[in-house]
């Protein structure tokens, strides 16, 4: 049987006990009005976990994310399996068969990843640099490039660039490769960010269109996913909540 966790459906949540304030990381100037055109961005750096509901506008299907911010300890609950991290190891329940994708490891995280940004790019051993601008469709875009330091996540030579709205300040489009399968020479993949929402100060989009790109354009459109009942919290998850379930198996 799947552990449930309940939460309010109110927009976003953050709740918890006064105490010492994290303090603020060292950044870039002009990365910060970005954040700050983001909300107020630092409940999410000083928030201990995070959750939400995600669903694939492809096919409908649904997904509940359960985050510790801190130790990046992930799960997500889907009609047909569980998959998690466990600090260490991925797992998925009841089986790997249950999940359809290329890698458990590279999933757990994956939207986690692309929904928190920019904020995420606050984490430490991740450097944010404005650099000359972008042209994408037409529009020449104020960009900044993510680099992160060797032993930062499962493929720190990733390519990151934050396409900023003129008008806005906030990010409308990532540009980024994938190098976790081992590719050589990956390509740029787009990512649209629409529709943010204002939760009780802090924007997130409501929707994510990723798409392939093509002589500077977008071209063919690749996944759509959508968010709603994000809940930000001052104490993170148990650890219960990520241990592989007895029917469960690691996997890469």
């Amino acid at each position: 049987m799947k552990r449930i966790v309940a939460f309010s459906l109110l927009p976003i949540l953050l709740f918890g006990c006064a105490k010492e304030k994290k303090p603020l990381p060292d950044l870039d100037p002009g990365f910060i009005q970005v954040l700050e055109a983001h909300g107020d961005w630092e409940q999410f750096y000083r928030a201990k976990a995070m959750s939400y509901q995600l669903i694939h506008e492809t096919n409908l299907t649904k997904e509940t994310h359960f985050i510790n911010l801190d130790t990046r300890k992930t799960r997500i609950d889907a009609d047909n399996f569980q998959i998690g991290f466990d600090g260490e190891q991925a797992w998925i329940s009841p089986s790997r068969e249950s999940f359809g994708g290329n890698s458990v490891r590279f999933y757990h995280n994956l939207y986690f990843y692309f929904y928190a940004i920019p904020y995420v790019f606050t984490d430490p051993g991740v450097t944010v640099t404005q650099v000359e601008d972008r042209t994408l469709n037409g529009q020449s875009y104020t960009t900044f490039a993510a680099t992160f330091a060797p032993d930062k996540g499962d493929s720190p030579e990733d390519q990151y660039y934050l396409l900023i709205n003129p008008e806005t300040n906030r990010l409308e489009y990532l540009l980024y490769t994938v190098t976790f399968f081992d590719n050589p020479n990956p390509s740029l993949s787009a990512l649209k960010y629409e529709d943010y929402r204002d939760a009780n100060g802090v924007y997130f989009p409501r929707l994510l269109t990723g798409y392939t790109v093509e002589d500077n354009q977008t071209a063919k459109v690749r996944y759509q996913v959508s968010f709603a009942d994000v809940v930000l919290v001052t104490e993170p998850f148990e650890d219960s909540l990520f241990e592989k379930p007895e029917q469960g198996v690691f996997a890469d």
